[in-house]
Parts: structure tokens; sequence; C-alpha cells
């Protein structure tokens, strides 16, 4: 199967705080074709990412499809409180790289 770089399907890739203690990554896709392709392919999972984020897929709390806006979200434990010590990013803001590299099936490629 042929992929693509999730880069170049999605129109947003971020990361944010959902309070202290967890964390949230949005993906919002240009197109509502490819975001109902990968969704009917079940492709964002927990364990998919507890994979890109070395966690245990408990650790992923969530992972929401949002039909209207085409968009995914994944709510996860945060490894460090937000302002805790060693907390090298306390509005989550940074935390949405490993996203950036995830290669996802290519909605034209069929199986």
């Amino acid at each position: 199967m042929k992929t693509v770089p999730l880069t170049e399907l999605a129109a947003v890739i971020r990361s944010k705080n959902a309070g202290p203690y967890e964390l949230t990554l949005d993906i919002m896709f240009k197109r509502e074709a490819d975001y109902l392709f990968l969704k009917e392919a079940g492709f964002f999972t927990r364990e998919l990412f507890a994979r890109l984020y070395g966690i245990a897929p408990d650790q992923v709390l969530n992972v929401v499809h949002f039909d209207p806006a085409a968009a995914v979200k994944a709510t996860m434990v945060r490894p460090l409180v937000s302002g805790a010590l060693g907390d090298t990013d306390i509005y989550g803001a940074q935390q949405h790289a490993p996203l950036l590299a995830l290669q996802v099936p290519s909605p034209g490629s069929g199986s």
C-alpha cells in the first residue's frame, strides 16, 4: 500500500494542554474525503498514538473522530504535570512533532 506523509493531507497538526495533567493532539484534514478514508480504515488508534509517543496504550485516554470538522483528537496523559520542575513545554504546544513524520495510507492507493 502506498503511503503519504500526514502533512500532505492535514491542514492543521497541533498539540496543546488539556488541563495540567493531559495533552491533546489535533489533526484537521484539508479534504473530508481523506479524513473519512483514514477514519473508515481505523488508522488512528490508541495503539498508534502510544507507539508514536513511547507510552502505554492506557495512557492514551481517548481518540475522537469529529466529522463536522474532518478532525481527529487524541488525548493522553502528560509525562510531567504542566509547569512541574523539568517540564520543558508548559503549554504542550511543541508535542505534535511525532505526527509530522507519520506516514499514512494514501487515499488513492487502494489496498
